[in-house]
């Protein structure tokens, strides 16, 4: 159970490190190609986006179906385990919304990028009109 949890993070880590290495300033040339590295990697990795959705939706139907330990029939050990359910399942739910906001940034400043590249070809080309 706590596999999808690790493959999750790492993928988040792994955002996190390109949008990190796309807003690095790098000469022209080496930034064209890792937005086009980038740009190739980021259509099978939309699959995060569908992954994330899938893990809230059951972190949402777990937390309407938990049994809830409100009363004094509890014992203090039931309670702490209630307690740590609910704060994995916060813990989870930020992992999986910055999974999925990680991408739309990556994938807004590829494509920003790309726009920047089709603009300065135009103006390139415009100049030499």
């Amino acid at each position: 159970m706590a596999l999808q949890w690790l493959i999750l993070s790492y993928v988040v880590a792994a955002e996190v490190v390109i949008a990190v290495v796309l807003t690095l300033p790098y000469p022209m040339v080496v930034k064209k190609r890792v937005v086009s590295l980038v740009s190739l990697i980021l259509q099978p990795a939309a699959s995060i986006v569908a992954f994330a959705a899938f893990q809230l939706c059951d972190i949402y139907w777990k937390n309407e179906h938990r049994l809830s330990c409100s009363s004094e029939v509890c014992t203090a050990t039931e309670r702490d385990r209630y307690e740590k359910s609910i704060y994995k399942a916060q813990r989870n739910v930020v992992l999986c919304a910055a999974g999925i906001f990680l991408y739309w940034c990556i994938y807004r400043i590829c494509k920003y990028n790309k726009d920047l590249e089709l603009l300065e070809e135009a103006d390139k080309r415009h100049k030499d009109e």
